[in-house]
């Protein structure tokens, strides 16, 4: 008689949570206010998804493996801190130890220090989004058409990008408070824009620049009235 052969119970974990969201999906019940379109958060999909990964005795392990950055700026001029992340997420069965790998990449755009965080959930998200082939009720991508606005191109200046370039350079350096710097990559935000198109090495030396002046004002200023620590002191004859 022959032995039955054993199927790996990782993908028959997989298939059932599929099957579970294949009747109610996920609902884009968010709305980005700003560019006017529904999506479903992490927070949607971790609270359906945890549930049926321990009904179904599957773990999701995420292991990081590579990460990138770069600081970017607005049309506003606002610096941003662009994020990549390439996550691996390893399918573990918790009834037999099989596995299943899988890699994907996260993007996200941050002013602050979250942008890491955000990229690991958008990289979750799309991961099991995939996986699982979780529906949505909304309208199909197919559905309708969108014509893009093409962002109008500022003509290289006179002086020539690095001409031009050093000049905003000296201006941020000599920026003495951040609303300052802020006016000035607020005047300039069109042409930074063309800039980093044409000339991106450009473009990231006037970045850092930026930073390096915001990091320099946001230090303490010395009290100018204090006495220099070496000074002794005389004492009243």
């Amino acid at each position: 008689m022959m032995a039955r052969a054993t199927f790996p119970h990782v993908y028959r974990a997989i298939n059932q949570i599929t099957a579970e969201f294949a009747r109610t999906g996920i609902s884009k019940d968010h709305t980005n206010l700003p560019e006017q379109y529904q999506y479903r958060s992490i927070d949607d999909v971790t609270a359906r998804l945890a549930p049926l990964l321990a009904k179904h005795r599957l773990c999701a392990l995420p292991r990081m493996l590579r990460r990138e950055s770069r600081q970017c700026f607005t049309a506003e001029g606002e610096l941003l801190n662009h994020v990549w992340v390439l996550v691996a997420y390893d399918l573990v069965s918790a009834k037999d130890g099989s596995r299943h790998s899988m890699r994907v990449w996260g993007e996200a755009l941050d002013p602050g220090d979250k942008g890491t965080a955000k990229a690991l959930s958008s990289a979750y998200k799309g991961a099991m989004l995939q996986l699982f082939c979780i529906p949505t009720i909304t309208e199909e991508p197919d559905a309708t058409n969108h014509v893009v606005r093409r962002n109008k191109i500022q003509p290289e200046p006179p002086q020539g990008w690095e001409a031009w370039t050093a000049d905003i350079r000296e201006l941020a350096a000599s920026c003495e408070t951040q609303e300052a710097l802020a006016r000035l990559r607020s005047r300039h935000a069109a042409v930074l824009s063309s800039l980093k198109s044409a000339r991106p090495d450009l473009y990231a030396q006037i970045g850092e620049t930026f930073t390096s002046r915001t990091e320099a004002l946001a230090k303490p200023k010395p009290n100018k009235g204090a006495a220099p620590s070496n000074v002794p002191e005389i004492a009243d004859a």
